[in-house]
């Protein structure tokens, strides 16, 4: 039976947008993959011929060759490359290390880290660093991007993303396309609302960095 004349609630994608992938056993997870069936066999009834040659087990599924997985009816090439494609995959992200989260201490970490993207910028651009209890790195994003000469902090959008990222300290950096890194009086008032707003809720703003060219300020090592 066509999977298309199935309930909607029992069609692999359709169940995996509802309940996601784990909502799904092994033939309809691979069903999905193979993306069709053959004319004799709809996808899922092609993935349980392909489980069965394994022996019903994906361990045994993830061992058979190219070669293997072709002389299976209605494997062919295309399809075959996918599998193997999916595992290949699976065996890379076993195997992938999760780089330590960099340690923020000074300004110049921060440069090292937003410089490369901010420094030659036509436009200005606001990021945030936020940061765990131990001054690591856990998150940047782009807070907004302004004109030639401004760009606004929203605090209630930093805070509201800081407490949803369970962040203990924030750093804010922004661009000055003139080449002058130093402040001018916009950019000290919003520093001092954002700091006093984050307060109220224990996260410390601990500094905000202005990247101009190959040059920078910061209002903590400058006691701004």
């Amino acid at each position: 039976m066509s999977i298309n004349t199935w309930k909607t609630d029992e069609k692999p994608r359709e169940k995996m947008y509802a309940a996601g992938a784990a909502s799904l056993n092994d033939s309809e997870l691979l069903a999905v993959i193979l993306g069709s069936g053959t004319q004799k066999e709809n996808a899922v009834e092609l993935a349980r011929t392909l489980l069965r040659a394994a022996d019903n087990s994906l361990k045994g599924l993830s061992r058979l060759s190219f070669e293997d997985l072709c002389s299976i009816p209605g494997i062919g090439t295309a399809k075959a490359c996918k599998i193997m494609a999916v595992f290949a995959l699976a065996t890379r992200t076993e195997c992938e290390t999760e780089s330590p989260l960099p340690t923020i201490s000074s300004a110049k970490d921060v440069v090292q880290i937003l410089g490369p993207q901010m420094r030659n910028l036509k436009h200005e651009e606001c990021w945030v660093l936020y940061l765990n209890r131990g001054n690591r790195l856990i998150a940047k994003e782009r807070l907004s991007i302004g004109g030639v000469s401004s760009t606004v902090i929203d605090a209630r959008i930093v805070i509201k993303k800081a407490v949803e990222k369970l962040a203990s300290s924030i750093i804010i950096a922004h661009n000055h396309p003139s080449g002058n890194p130093r402040p001018g009086e916009m950019d000290r008032r919003q520093t001092r609302h954002l700091k006093e707003a984050a307060a109220l809720l224990d996260i410390a703003l601990l500094d905000h960095v202005i990247i101009a060219g190959n040059r920078f300020y910061s209002f903590s090592e400058e006691n701004s």
